[in-house]
This record gives structure tokens, sequence and C-alpha cells, in this order.
């Protein structure tokens, strides 16, 4: 058993011994066969240095070859290209010669930047061969170029009528007028060219105006500005009123239609630039194009200016309405087409200045005038000027949101001195967010009505004291009626909600009147004011209740009689005086009641007290006590 073992190791050891033999022999033979891959890569790479060396030159010989035949097939195109347009020059110029109309727009325009595209091409070659040709060209582009602009020229003139009546556009609700599709059309089109042709000779950033908006401009300015010419003689004309006096209402005037004609047109004019013209030119032709018409329109206000400047006290309210109008057509005008403020900012300068100088001239008018009365009445009756004052602010109030930015530009309280109103002013028109946002108009406005009251009533008062002098209860009167007209006047008009909260400047004046009226009141008071001392014994004691008429004048003297007899004697005479002057003033119906209340609640307690005492005193033969308490009353109840 242990032999078995033994020789089956010996057999494995042997096939083992055997399997190591047949690699060797591969490994020998596979390292033969790499030797002579080795060689043979060696070989090839030796022939490819070789061929390397060889076909070098070759290539680059082959590459220069097919740049030369590159560049000579260039050249032949090139002298294809110039002889081309030589070729075809004369074939251009026949179609130069007939001119966009005969020949057609579209075919011209072609023929046109062929030749451009040809010149440029004969410029770029720079051979002294083709410098005639190019001389050629030049002339024949630019007799293309200068028709083009005779045609656009030609054409617009033809669409565009001297002047059209806006009133018939403006009363039946038209739309102003614009140029057909046919003609914006063709005249979008040599727009489109020339103004590349002007872009191309003086640079893209050149300020200089291409030759088709200068003809633009010229030729639809003139039909704008004859069509507006009628209407800013029309405004200038109907301020001119037949009575001087008269003042001025709203809506009286042309400007109203004048700026609503002007924005109709400007708005028609915008969409004809829009139409032909590329977007950045749209501002500058449409600024130049309306310029004419806004130096009239300048014109215009300036002479408007002068005239209420004039008739400052009953047509600065045109100024005010002028302002508004301006204003709204600037503003519409900036929200369509985003130009146009500054120029009417400018135009409107002069009325606007004269808007804000008039709240100083019209303070200043109104001391003027009081100033200027040579007398008042001697009833006390009030003067006209409280009345007309008292209109002018009246009439404000319906031009109240002009005034109002008026008011916000020169601030509360400008209208006090002349330089504040015309200082600081700017070719601008207002807008919100020049403005204090936090400022109220109607505010400073109901503010400047109180300064003119108080102006008014305070010149009055100054004026009444020197014509008047001593005359305490006619000044009283009369300053009382000046006051209760203007009171009235405030709440009978749009002037009671501004000034709700500001009527206590005419009770401060309202109460000086009545001191004044009820000077003569304290004098006659003065008769029922007894100082007469009785004796101890006489005079009754606390508590006792009323003492009779009688019982006291038991307790006087003969010379205490007399004396009470002398105040009823002196009480009577100054009190039926006062009675009949009252009765002769000229008094507003709520003047006399509030004089007569005023008297009655002074004189009536101070009577009915010494008459309950002194009554007896002759013994009711009225030789003294000429009233008693009833009879006294119905003298205080006529005086209402």
């Amino acid at each position: 058993m242990a032999v078995g073992l033994i020789n089956g190791r010996l057999a494995a050891d042997e096939e083992a011994r055997a399997e190591v033999d047949v690699l060797n022999s591969r490994l020998e033979k596979t390292s033969q066969l790499t030797k002579k891959i080795q060689a043979s890569l060696g070989r090839l790479d030796a022939t490819g240095k070789s061929v390397r060396d060889v076909a070098g030159p070759l290539s680059g010989e082959t590459r220069k070859l097919q740049v030369l035949g590159n560049n000579i097939d260039a050249v032949i195109a090139a002298i294809e290209k110039l002889r081309s347009p030589a070729d075809n020059k004369d074939d251009e110029e026949q179609i130069m010669r007939m001119g966009p109309e005969k020949a057609g727009l579209s075919n011209y325009l072609a023929s046109v930047k062929r030749l451009n595209k040809a010149l440029n091409d004969m410029k770029a070659s720079n051979l002294r061969s083709t410098q005639q040709t190019v001389a050629d060209l030049q002339r024949l582009v630019k007799t293309g170029n200068s028709q083009l602009e005779s045609s656009f020229d030609k054409l617009l003139r033809s669409e565009t009528p001297r002047a059209i009546e806006p009133l018939h556009y403006l009363t039946k609700n038209m739309p102003f007028p614009v140029l057909s599709q046919e003609k914006i059309t063709k005249l979008g089109l040599m727009n489109s060219y020339l103004a590349g042709v002007h872009k191309q000779n003086t640079g893209a950033g050149s300020s200089q105006e291409s030759p088709v908006i200068k003809i633009y401009a010229e030729v639809r300015s003139q039909y704008l500005l004859s069509t507006l010419g009628n209407l800013a003689t029309a405004s200038t004309n109907t301020a001119k009123k037949k009575t001087p006096e008269a003042v001025y209402r709203a809506g009286t005037n042309g400007m109203g239609t004048y700026a609503q004609a002007m924005e109709g047109l400007f708005l028609a004019e915008y969409d004809n630039i829009c139409s032909i013209f590329m977007r950045e030119d749209w501002g500058p032709v449409f600024q130049a194009t309306c310029q004419p018409a806004l130096v009239e329109l300048g014109r215009t206000l300036r002479e408007l200016s002068s005239h209420i400047k004039s008739h400052i006290t009953t047509d600065c309210f045109l100024a005010y309405e002028i302002v508004e109008i301006i204003s709204g057509l600037s503003n519409n005008l900036e929200s369509r087409t985003g130009e146009l403020k500054s120029s009417l900012a400018a135009a409107l300068k002069p009325i606007r200045e004269t808007a804000k100088s008039s709240l100083v001239d019209l303070l200043e008018e109104t001391k003027r005038q009081v100033n200027g009365l040579q007398s008042l009445p001697a009833d006390g009756a009030p003067t006209q000027l409280a009345s007309q004052t008292m209109q002018r602010l009246q009439s404000m109030v319906d031009f109240l949101r002009p005034i109002s930015s008026i008011m916000i530009s020169i601030g509360d309280g400008g209208w006090k001195s002349a330089a504040a109103s015309k200082g600081g002013a700017t070719d601008t028109i207002p807008s919100l967010a020049s403005f204090d946002v936090g400022a109220d108009g109607q505010e400073i406005f109901a503010h400047y009505c109180a300064d003119t009251i108080e102006t008014l009533l305070s010149s009055l008062d100054a004026r009444a004291r020197v014509l008047l002098q001593q005359k305490k209860a006619v000044i009283g009167v009369f300053l009382a009626n000046n006051v209760t007209i203007i009171e009235r006047m405030i709440n009978e008009s749009g002037l009671a909600t501004l000034l709700q909260s500001r009527l206590q400047v005419l009770d401060v004046w309202r109460k000086k009147a009545t001191a004044l009226y009820t000077e003569t009141c304290k004098e006659i008071s003065i008769h029922l004011f007894d100082t007469v001392h009785t004796s101890r014994t006489a005079r009754p004691g606390s508590g006792q209740g009323m003492v009779s008429s009688a019982s006291i004048m038991k307790g006087l003297s003969s010379k205490d009689k007399e004396k009470i007899k002398g105040m009823f004697t002196a009480f009577n005479s100054g009190f039926e005086e006062m009675v009949a002057r009252h009765k002769q003033f000229a008094m507003e119906k709520e003047v006399r009641q509030m004089l007569a209340q005023d008297v009655q609640h002074m004189l009536e307690p101070l009577y009915n007290r010494f008459w309950d005492r002194y009554h007896e005193i002759d013994k009711g033969k009225g030789k003294y006590v000429k009233y008693d308490k009833g009879s006294i009353a119905a003298v205080f109840r006529s005086l209402y």
C-alpha cells in the first residue's frame, strides 16, 4: 500500500515536469518572436523617416499652390465686380434720370443702394484704373440722394394743406387729420434710406440734423403755425373788454380753445412722426416741428400778461385760468409724447409770474384804494371796497386748483413781500415732486384770504379814524357794516368751507366796532351811577329786601334830590340823542340788531336799577323821570 502511494506521487511529479518543459518551450518561442517584431519596428521607423524627409517639402509646396489659387480666384472675382458697375453704370444712370416718381420709389431706392454698394467696393479696391468710375458713381449717388430729398419734400408738401379750421374738428369732436397711410409708407422708406446715408456721412454720434428732418420740420411747422394763428389772435382779442371795470369770468377767453386745438394738432403730428421716423428721432423731430407754434404761444402769453398787469384787480383771474390750461396741456402732451414740458413752461413763465405777483399786488391795491378814499358816509354806510374785495376772493375760489399750485410754490405767507413772490422763478411747470408733499394749497389760500380781510379792515379802520376824527359811533357802525358784509359774502360762497376755522378775525373786528359804538353808552351810563350818601339810620340793613323809592327819597337832602333830578335830565337828553342817532345810521340788518342788543344790555339794567331807587323824585309827573321800565324797554325794542 505504501508502494502504491509512492508510485502515484512520482507520476504526478513527472506530469508537472512535463508541463514546465512545455511552458519553457513556449516562452522561448515568444522571446524570439518579440525580437523579430522589434527588428521590424526599427526598420519601419527608418522607412517612415525617409518618407517624411521626402514628403514634407511636397506638402508645403502644395499649400502654397492652394493659397495662390485662392488669391487668383479672388482677384478674378474682384475684377468681375469692378467690371460690373462700369458695365451697369449706364442702366443705373438711366434710372437716376427718370427720378423716383417715374421709375417707381422701390425701383429707384434699389438702384441707389446698388450704386452705393458699388461705390464702396471700388473705394475699397483703391485701384488707380477705377478712379473715373468712382467719380461717376459718386455723381450718380449724389444725384440720387438729392432727388430723394426733393421727392420727400414734394410728397410732403402735396399732403400738407396751408392750414385747416381747428374749430371744425373741435366742435364736432373729430380727431385732427394725419397723413394718409400710403404717403406715410413712401415717406418712411425715403427717410429710412436718407437717414442711413446721413449717419454714414456724419458719424453715428453726430448732432447734425438730417436734411429730411429739416424738410419735415419746415413744412409741417408752418402748417401748425398757420392753423393755430387765428386762435392765438382770438385769445388776445377776447381779453379786451368793452367795460374795463368788468371782472373776468371763467371760460370767456379763447385760451382754452387755443390749447385744446394745439393739443389735438400736436398729438396728430406726433403720430405722423412716429410712423415716418426712427425711434431715436421722434423727440428731436417733434420739438423742431412744434417750435414755431410754441414761439407764437409764448408771444401770445406775454401779450396777455401785459394786459393782465394793467388790469390786475379784474383780470388776475385770467392769469390763474391760463396757468391751469397750459399746465394741463403740458401734462397731457408729456404723458403721450414725453416732450415739450420745458418749452411750454418757458412760454407760461410770464403768466405764472404775473399770477404769483398778483397776490401781492392785490393786497397793495386794496391798501391803495382805501387810502384813496377822500370821504366816508356820515351815517356809517359801508364802502363798496368791502364788497369788491370779497367778490374778488369769491372769484378766486372758481380757480382754486391753479391758485393752490401757486400758493404751494410761493409758500405760506410768501405774498407778504413782493420779493418772496417774484424770487426763485424757473422755467418749469411745478409738479408734485417739486413741492413740499405736506403743503396744502387750499389751506395756504385760506390764510391768504384771512390776510386780505385783515388788511382791508385794518386799512378801513385807519382811514376812518382820519376822515371821521372823533366820531367813534360812526366809525363803529362803519366797521360793523363792513364786517357784516364780509361775513355774509363768506357764508354765501365757497369761501365758507375754506374760512370756517379762520372767522375769528371777524370776531375781533366786530368787538372793536361794538366798543367804539358803545362809547356813547358809557357816557350816558355815568348819569345812572349815583353817589348819594344816605344817613346810616336811613340805610336799610342787610337782608331787609328792596327799599322803596319813596323811602329813599325821604332820606335824601334837598341838594341830593336836585342832583338826582339833574341825573335823570342828563340821562334823558343823552339817551334820546343816542336813540335818534341810532335810527339815522345806515346799518345792515344784522348790525342794527347787534348794536341795539349791546346798547340794551348795557343801559337797561342800569336804568331799571336807577329808576327803582329814584323814580319818586317827581312823584309820577314825568318832568324828570320820562321813562318807566316798560316805556324804556319799548324804546330799546324800537332800536332793533
